[in-house]
């Protein structure tokens, strides 16, 4: 099944437009030294999700485009997280990613717009790039337990074991802050109880009963001012013959006598008619307050009283009375904690017993089949390295004990459980094994990647490899038996491989080939796949360089036709 089906790049660095429709199984692009293979691979890398950058977009273009379509016919948990995100979850995923020149990047999944987290989230481990220097993450040996894990199908146990492990760090947490409250705990409670007693009756519930207050208050302080300043305008309203609504009403008698003559003074005599309605009910309004206005020194003295108590409680426990109800539910909070029942504690206290218990006998049989595992893993991969040209070199997968993690009775368990693990190597038979970057060349862990990676394909739920000239440095041999073991990942898994080597080229079930060329004083680089005819003059070019003679077309032959019976 086709994972990774088409791949359309538009401005993007050397490359104008260019539409890649790809194969199941093993597809090989060749092509000169800076010709462009390399962008071909930073543009996938930007379709999954990876940073996106101006200096990408074509000179003269205003942004950068890439598309790629992806089959999910054969991918029910690429779907299930479509489904979690709500998209469109068919048999086809079509994500674009377009850079444009103001540094603006934007995502889309099925035509919707999406965050580049959640990009990432939806094609991680969707397509494995491995570049040529890609390797050098054997180097670190925190990633090797991962991929033993992997490799041996205990991760869901893994899973397991990393609950239980977080479940007795919070019980130990929770132990650990009972015990340090109980040091001291009479005096912390009753120093809790005094404040609380404080709080409690003051009884606050309303964090908005300060403000209501006060402007009572306000008025309770002014009334005498009020009441002069509403009833003199209550009289200047309507209080006198020179008010302001006699003139309201005198304007209304005389337009209403004009607008018998000329209609058009109609809408003024409306607005005039509307204005006295108002002034009316603006005077009447002022009248009953200022009657109804009274003064109660009494209920001023109260709150005067509950308003000090409010500013006493703030300077001590918030800047405002809602932070103080907020403290007083804390404090409750903590006396609660405080008067913990030892029976309460001594139940924790054998739950964590059950559960730490229950941590060491997942971790012992997490470490048991990991040993398996590595045994496994460390065979395959010798047998692999054997058949890559390094017949003397014995992997081996290193599992020593962590020295922090959970106490248990059986000892020290760590998130991942007991072990470290490091993959080790004896270069030649007979030598103690060490570590990786100690005893292995660039080009032996090139190989080392590549064994990994067949062993892998068929439990790795990666749908698509791409090989990054994962072959730098080998060549004769070596390089053939790299291509025939490209070729069986392909049979696993879709795979294609950027290479400069024509033993691997010969091998593909189809050949791409990237060229640079030079139009109107511009540089552009094209993919585009080759015929029967044209890979032969490839291969022939990558045997014997510019100057082809009818032996290297020959040998071209022989190697293609050698590639397609392998």
């Amino acid at each position: 099944m086709i994972m990774l089906s088409a791949l359309n790049i538009k401005h993007f660095a050397i490359i104008d437009e260019s539409e890649i429709s790809f194969d199941q199984g093993f597809t090989v692009i060749t092509g000169e030294t800076g010709a462009g293979k390399s962008v071909l691979i930073n543009a996938l890398s930007l379709v999954l999700g990876g940073r996106g950058r101006t200096e990408v977009i074509r000179t003269g273009a205003d942004s950068a485009e890439v598309e790629a379509l992806f089959d999910l016919s054969s991918l029910p948990h690429v779907k299930a997280r479509l489904r979690g995100l709500e998209l469109d979850a068919g048999d086809e995923l079509v994500i674009r990613r377009v850079i444009s020149r103001s540094g603006r990047s934007r995502a889309y999944v099925n035509s919707t717009m999406v965050t580049l987290r959640a990009l990432a989230d939806l094609t991680d481990g969707l397509v494995d790039i491995s570049g040529q220097h890609e390797h050098y993450s054997l180097l670190q040996p925190e990633r090797h337990l991962d991929l033993l894990d992997r490799v041996g199908g205990i991760i869901k146990r893994r899973q397991r074991l990393e609950s239980v492990h977080e479940q007795v760090v919070a019980l130990d947490a929770r132990i650990g802050n009972i015990h340090q409250m109980r040091v001291g705990r009479q005096e912390r409670a009753e120093f809790l109880r005094f404040q609380l007693a404080e709080l409690i009756s003051a009884e606050l519930d309303d964090p908005e009963e300060e403000a209501t207050l006060e402007a009572e208050a306000r008025r309770l302080r002014h009334v005498e001012r009020l009441r002069e300043t509403v009833l003199l305008s209550e009289e200047s309203l309507d209080g006198s013959s020179h008010s302001a609504l006699e003139g309201v009403r005198s304007a209304i008698r005389s337009v209403g006598a004009a607008a018998e003559l000329d209609p058009e003074l109609q809408a003024v005599l409306r607005d005039l008619e509307t204005a006295s309605v108002l002034l009316e009910e603006s005077a009447r309004g002022l009248g009953v307050y200022g009657r109804d206005l009274s003064g109660d020194p009494e209920r001023l003295e109260q709150i005067e009283s509950r308003l000090a108590l409010f500013q006493r409680l703030r300077r001590k426990y918030g800047v405002s009375l809602g932070e103080v109800i907020t403290k007083q539910r804390q404090l409750e909070g903590e006396l609660e904690e405080l008067t913990f029942s030892d029976g309460d504690m001594d139940v924790l206290v054998a739950n964590r017993a059950s559960l730490a218990a229950e941590l060491f006998r997942l971790a012992e049989r997490l470490s048991a089949a990991r040993r398996k595992a590595g045994d496994q893993f460390g065979r395959a991969v010798s047998k692999q390295l054997s058949e890559l040209g390094m017949g003397g070199a014995q992997m081996v997968v290193s599992l020593e004990p962590v020295s922090v993690g959970v106490e248990t009775n059986g000892g020290c368990v760590g998130l991942r459980g007991l072990d470290r693990v490091e993959f080790m190597l004896s270069a030649n038979q007979g030598e103690t094994p060490q570590s990786l970057g100690k005893v292995a060349s660039g080009g032996e862990l090139s190989r080392i990647m590549l064994a990994v990676k067949q062993i892998i394909a068929e439990k790795d739920p990666v749908a698509t490899y791409i090989f990054d000239e994962v072959d730098a440095g080998v060549g004769g041999a070596t390089a053939e038996e790299i291509g025939v073991k490209l070729r069986r990942v392909g049979g696993e898994r879709q795979a294609i491989c950027i290479t400069h080597l024509p033993q691997i080229a010969a091998l593909g079930g189809a050949h791409f080939r990237v060229e640079k060329t030079q139009t109107a004083g511009r540089t552009r680089s094209e993919i585009r796949r080759l015929s029967v005819a044209e890979r032969t003059e490839e291969i022939a070019r990558m045997l014997g360089g510019r100057l082809l003679t009818d032996k290297t077309r020959l040998h071209a032959e022989e190697m293609l036709s050698l590639g397609a019976a392998a």
